[in-house]
Formats: structure tokens, sequence, C-alpha cells
């Protein structure tokens, strides 16, 4: 009589903490955001459109801080926020730029704008994935991005749209000066220009103080006076972007020097 043949022991399934998934819901907000914003860009509710993409990147930068505290941070979650990424900042503001100012233009260039710069979105993302992986960069340069991020281009993108909302149909661009800025926008994301990285930068004590009032005073802002607010910070991040240059020449020149000592 043969011995009947014993069934194969499935692997226990690892239960996981609530919390590790809370990085990724807050990664699925942002997407969600970018999705949303389209929506009301089809609806031609403007504000609420650009609303939902300043939402989505709230969430973007608060699923990487949580990711980090609660020690979740995985290769699931990196490969999650680049597709989120993609579309919030890449897709859905090109998208909205379209169907606000664009879709009726006779030329040619509007479309190519939209298609340049979600192309210029992925692949910022994707070369940013591929650097995670480069053990023999410096320490320092942890306080770069190489480029501009994916939410500040799509912040650069709309600030034509923040002018509007604030100041209304005397600042409507002209749809070629928007696909002009637009595929800027999109070059500065691919570029290799260094940008300044606020996520590892330490401040002396002197300037905490400072730094905390100068954040509340954006905070209230942002609630009195939301499209001026975000009209300044646009305007203010573009030219701190020649600082991020210099800053970081300066840095690499001192590390030269040192290593030559």
């Amino acid at each position: 009589m043969t011995e009947p043949t014993p069934k194969p022991v499935r692997p226990a399934m690892r239960e996981f903490p609530l919390t590790r998934l809370l990085p990724n819901m807050l990664t699925m907000m942002s997407l969600f955001g970018g999705l949303t914003a389209v929506r009301f860009a089809m609806q031609e509710r403007w504000e609420a459109a650009a609303l939902a993409i300043v939402i989505a990147s709230v969430f973007d930068v608060l699923d990487g801080r949580v990711a980090r505290m609660l020690g979740a941070t995985s290769k699931f979650g990196a490969e999650l926020d680049s597709l989120a990424d993609l579309t919030s900042f890449g897709v859905a503001p090109a998208l909205v730029l379209y169907l606000w100012n664009l879709q009726n233009s006779a030329s040619g260039l509007a479309w190519t704008a939209v298609l340049i710069f979600a192309a210029c979105s992925a692949l910022r993302l994707a070369r940013f994935n591929t650097m995670l992986d480069d053990v023999d960069a410096p320490k320092w340069t942890k306080g770069y991005f190489t480029g501009v991020p994916a939410p500040a281009g799509a912040g650069l993108a709309l600030m034509p749209l923040f002018f509007f909302l604030e100041f209304g149909e005397s600042l409507r661009m002209a749809p070629v000066l928007l696909s002009i800025w637009m595929i800027l926008s999109g070059g500065l994301m691919v570029s290799r220009i260094p940008t300044l990285a606020m996520k590892n930068r330490r401040v002396a004590p002197i300037f905490v103080m400072p730094i905390m009032a100068a954040v509340c005073f954006i905070g209230v802002n942002l609630f009195t006076n939301t499209w001026l607010t975000l009209s300044a910070l646009s305007v203010v991040y573009f030219l701190m972007i020649p600082l991020g240059w210099v800053s970081y020449r300066r840095r690499e020149k001192k590390e030269r020097k040192g290593t030559a000592a």
C-alpha cells in the first residue's frame, strides 16, 4: 500500500505592521491628487485643479519623511513614488495647462510642449532612481539634486496659471510663450544643474527661530493669499536655481582642495 503524498507546506504569510503601509497610502493620495487635477481641468475649475497638484506635492513630501521616520523605506515604495510623481507632476500639470490655455492654439508647438514636459519628467525620475544606487558619490552631494525635482518642475510650469488666478486675464500668458515656458521647465528637470535639497541640510541654532517664523508666515499666507503666495514661491525658487549651482561649485572646489592637501 502506497503512502499518501504529503501536501506541500505553504510558507506562512508574513504580517506587516499597519504603520509600514502608511507611506504607500500617502503616495497613493499624491497620485489621486494629480488625477483629480485633470478632472477639475476638464470641468474648467482652474483653482481646484491647481490646488489638487499643490496638495499632491504635500503628500509627496510627507510619504518620504514618514517612511524614513518609521523605518519603512523599500524598493517597492520608491518605485511606486516615482510612478505617482510622473502622473501628478509630469502628466497632470501638462494636461492642466493644455486644457487651460493651449488647446485652442493653432500652433503645433502647444501639444509638443505637453509631450516634452511629460517626457522630461519621466527621464528625470528614471535618472533619480538610477542615482540612488550610486554608492561612490561623496556624501556631501546628497545636499543637492541633479536638475529640478519633479514637484518643483510642476510648480515652475504652473507659475503662469498661478499668476492668472491672482491677477486675472491681464496676465494670461500667450499660448506660444506658455509652450516655451513648459519646454524650459521640462529642460530644467533633465538638466545637470545642481539644485539645493533641503532634507539633508543643517542650520545654525541662531537661524532656527527666523526660519520657523518664515515658515509660519508662508503657511498663513497660503490660506489667506493662496495664489499670490504660490506665485511668489515659484519665482523665488526659480531665482534660487543659480544659487544652488554656485553653492555646488564652491563646495566641489573646497573638497578638491581638501583632497589635494
